[in-house]
């Protein structure tokens, strides 16, 4: 076998022992950590092994790649340039590795605690790309380009681009502001002043998506809702005050109806879902003297927004079962209207119901 095929053969070989080396590492040690992260309590050590089993691969392989060389005999220019190639692959690996995993500790650990941090497309998109950019710096000052000069032109150049996409930039900054304010969050129930209301689905670097009670879902460029007035049901509680109105006739006892109103919603709290016992229900004769009915309010609580049309459809069904048996009766508007002759000076009376 002569020397030209040697200087092959013997890298080669290198490159190939080593991998399968560090490969058979690799799963024993990924075993036995595995084993020792079934015994523990913690999502973490899947999360780790989730997000560096590729990578981890690459690195090997980049790593066999490196080692190999070292016995090929290349020329030194050669050898500088694949050499460069292969600090690429391993700053790409580690980056992407590393991008994966700030991601997922992100998402579990905003999951787990109670900080009031969303979870969303474009925090999960600015914490990965940061570490994107990073990554590429520390390639490009690795292969002997200097980053002063380029990012001097990017800032040149992102001025023209700043002006051509000036609605998509306000879109970007829109959705980080309202990230930073916290007045709308994952999973709160807002109405916009144009009427749409629903959940908040996603807050992503241009747009955010209601999901409407239909399951439709509305997408609205951060700009505009940055602009618009926004009602949020979620904030500063879930829990909501419920006014229901209840009119009765002229005849009924105001004491007497306050009375039936609280009761029944006293225990409609131990049988209808979402209607809260504490603060205790309380009736009120307001608005008081209508135009044929004493108007009363019951005021009560509920656990969400979205739990009022519930709770007020089985309470008015237990009031009105209740007024039926006490006697009491829910008049219809009526108007009385008075007609007087000139001639006969005669004035009649007629009554429209």
């Amino acid at each position: 076998m002569d020397n030209a095929s040697m200087k092959f053969i013997v890298p080669a070989a290198t490159a190939l022992g080593c991998t399968l080396l560090l490969l058979v590492l690799r799963y024993v040690t990924f075993q036995i950590l595995r084993t020792w992260a079934k015994k523990t309590a913690t999502h973490l050590d899947d999360i780790i092994f989730d997000s560096t089993k590729y990578p981890s691969i690459v690195l090997a392989v980049a790593i066999s790649l490196q080692v190999g060389l070292a016995f090929s005999g290349l020329p030194e220019r050669h050898m500088g340039y694949l050499g460069k190639a292969i600090h690429v692959i391993i700053i790409l690996s580690v980056t992407v590795a590393s991008a994966t995993l700030a991601g997922r500790l992100f998402k579990n650990y905003v999951q787990k605690s109670n900080i009031p941090i969303p979870t969303t497309g474009l925090a999960y998109g600015i914490l990965k790309g940061t570490i994107f950019v990073i990554g590429i710096l520390i390639m490009l000052t690795d292969l002997g380009i200097s980053i002063a000069p380029l990012i001097t032109a990017l800032g040149v150049g992102g001025l023209a681009v700043a002006l051509a996409l000036q609605d998509t930039l306000a879109n970007l900054f829109a959705g980080v502001h309202i990230l930073v304010e916290k007045s709308i969050r994952l999973g709160d129930y807002v109405r916009l002043e144009t009427g749409q209301e629903g959940y908040v689905d996603d807050i992503s670097w241009r747009t955010t998506r209601i999901r409407m009670l239909s399951n439709d879902i509305v997408v609205i460029p951060n700009s505009r809702l940055g602009q618009s007035v926004v009602t949020n049901y979620s904030e500063p509680d879930k829990k909501m005050v419920l006014l229901m109105p209840v009119s009765v006739s002229y005849s009924a006892d105001p004491e007497q109806i306050e009375k039936i109103l609280v009761e029944e919603a006293k225990k409609g709290a131990h049988d209808i879902p979402s209607l809260l016992d504490e603060p205790a229900p309380s009736a009120r004769f307001i608005p008081g003297f209508g135009q044929s009915s004493l108007d009363f309010t019951l005021t009560c609580q509920v656990a969400k927004f979205t739990d009022q049309s519930l709770v007020q459809h089985e309470l008015r069904k237990r009031i009105f079962k209740r007024f039926k048996g006490e006697g009491i009766e829910i008049p219809y508007p009526h108007r009385t209207v008075h007609i007087r002759e000139e001639r006969g000076g005669k004035e009649r009376t007629a009554s429209d119901a």
